[in-house]
């Protein structure tokens, strides 16, 4: 894939899990105001269990501006967007990681802000039924993802897409399925996804993320759970861009909870070789995975919360 280097990449975290008004600015994150002219608003950001990332990427005087997934509930993207005075006038597309509920639940809402004819970038998987088999026996049934014809009423040019592709001017390069050549990362265990009128196990086929080629840096992954694994992730993104020097890792992991366990060690333990310069763990990493990573890459590590923009140039 012939992806264009840029010269800065900005990420304005929309939803995620956490939000902590009080943490200090570091060397690649701008934090919210506490305070707006010199008074402390009534209002606030609103955290959730979903995540929503605006991307925008420059090079020469020439940018770009695409959203990942739009958090969990119909609410909270809206209401940030709105608190932190943004817009999505200029937004090229929408790119749906995968079609999970905690990451299409403002479809809707997004793309009646961004206009009709937005285009939205999600494979075709994300449209199946899915279930949650646990190990008590019982079943619990996914929310169903949006029909294609609700989302063209809501506005969306829908790109259906398993393969890689590029976009914004070929800046940004959205995976498509991604390559499983590790041997420890093996989805979310108990999940199913309906194919041909049956229950299946579900190796989340739809699972993609973006990457850009940031110049003299390296590139810049950002996954929205990584159900693929993030060592996958990160492996297939290199392989596509031909370029083996990973400068950041942003978004989520994938690794909370009794389940994903067998997973963490192995990670960590590849993330700390892949030696990355910036990596800011967010949504479905969990807690204790996230407080691990800032212990054992403190040089890299970053702590999201909403309404934080992450400058890399």
């Amino acid at each position: 894939m012939t992806l264009r280097r840029v010269d800065q990449v900005e990420i304005v975290i929309l939803a995620d899990n956490f939000s902590d008004l009080l943490l200090p600015e570091c060397r690649c994150v701008v934090r919210p105001p506490l305070a707006r002219h010199g008074v402390i608003s009534t209002d606030t950001l609103l955290a959730e269990h979903g995540l929503c990332l605006m991307i925008t990427v420059s090079v020469n005087k020439e940018s770009h501006t695409i959203l990942l997934d739009a958090g969990y509930s119909n609410v909270t993207v809206p209401h940030n967007l709105n608190y932190l005075d943004l817009t999505f006038e200029n937004l090229e597309a929408v790119v749906l990681s995968h079609g999970h509920m905690d990451h299409t639940g403002s479809l809707k809402e997004v793309l009646e802000l961004a206009g009709s004819g937005t285009r939205l970038i999600v494979h075709p998987d994300a449209f199946s039924s899915r279930s949650l088999h646990l190990p008590t026996g019982d079943v619990l049934k996914f929310p169903e993802f949006p029909t294609r014809e609700q989302l063209s009423e809501w506005g969306g040019d829908i790109i259906e897409n398993k393969k890689p592709l590029l976009i914004g001017d070929d800046t940004i390069l959205v995976t498509g399925e991604v390559a499983r050549t590790t041997s420890f990362e093996k989805g979310m265990p108990g999940t199913k996804i309906m194919h041909d009128n049956e229950f299946e196990t579900d190796t989340f086929t739809d699972d993609q993320s973006l990457v850009m080629d940031l110049a003299d840096k390296g590139l810049v992954i950002i996954s929205g759970c990584a159900h693929a694994g993030i060592v996958n992730s990160i492996e297939y993104a290199r392989d596509l861009a031909g370029q083996r020097k990973v400068h950041a890792v942003i978004g989520g992991f994938h690794l909370s909870g009794p389940a994903m366990a067998p997973n963490v060690e192995p990670t960590i333990e590849k993330l700390k070789q892949i030696g990355m310069d910036v990596i800011c763990p967010m949504h479905c990493t969990g807690f204790d995975i996230i407080s691990r990573l800032s212990k054992e890459l403190p040089e890299s590590f970053i702590q999201s919360s909403v309404g934080s923009k992450i400058l890399l140039q």
